[in-house]
């Protein structure tokens, strides 16, 4: 289920969150069935809050593609949440599939995982990271994380294009 790989200096680290939780932060080839259905979920709920020209949500496929690392985060054996990071260029990387499980909402998980990928991109020499997110109210609770991880709102970047639906943001590594 977990493949490690030189690609990451910090693969499968065990990270302390906000104190609540020990979380085993590993490299994952997306094979398991527990990262299937959170995946699947998370794209379901977003097309339910996006119009479907703005749904930017990756699924397991788009995943796969080889500028694309994907992280799991566990607590023992539960999956606690995911994310990945994309390869834009040599300088410029871009955060995807943030999500927390159900089961560990409200506990660091999301804090940890970024944490952690914010200190992977510095560690592969990246200078910036970017995202996007949606607008709406639903959107609100990623948009103070991502904030208060020092990521401020940008203009669209690499192919995105100017969306009243989307968010953009960044910050310097």
């Amino acid at each position: 289920m977990l493949r490690n790989t030189d690609q990451s200096a910090i693969a499968d680290a065990p990270v302390t969150g906000s104190g609540q939780l020990d979380l085993r932060i590993a490299i994952d080839d997306l094979s398991g069935p527990e990262v299937a259905a959170l995946l699947t979920e998370h794209v379901a709920e977003l097309a339910t809050h996006s119009p479907a020209d703005s749904m930017h949500a990756l699924d397991l496929d788009a995943l796969r593609r080889p500028e694309i690392t994907f992280w799991s985060g566990w607590d023992g054996d539960t999956l606690a949440g995911c994310a990945a990071l994309k390869h834009l260029d040599d300088e410029h990387a871009e955060l995807k599939s943030m999500r927390t499980a159900p089961t560990h909402k409200r506990r660091g998980v999301a804090s940890t995982l970024l944490r952690h990928l914010l200190t992977e991109a510095t560690a592969r020499g990246y200078r910036r990271m970017s995202l996007e997110t949606g607008t709406s109210t639903f959107f609100l609770p990623a948009q103070t994380l991502y904030t208060a991880h020092g990521f401020t709102p940008c203009a669209p970047f690499s192919t995105y294009l100017p969306d009243p639906h989307s968010l953009f943001m960044t910050r310097t590594l």
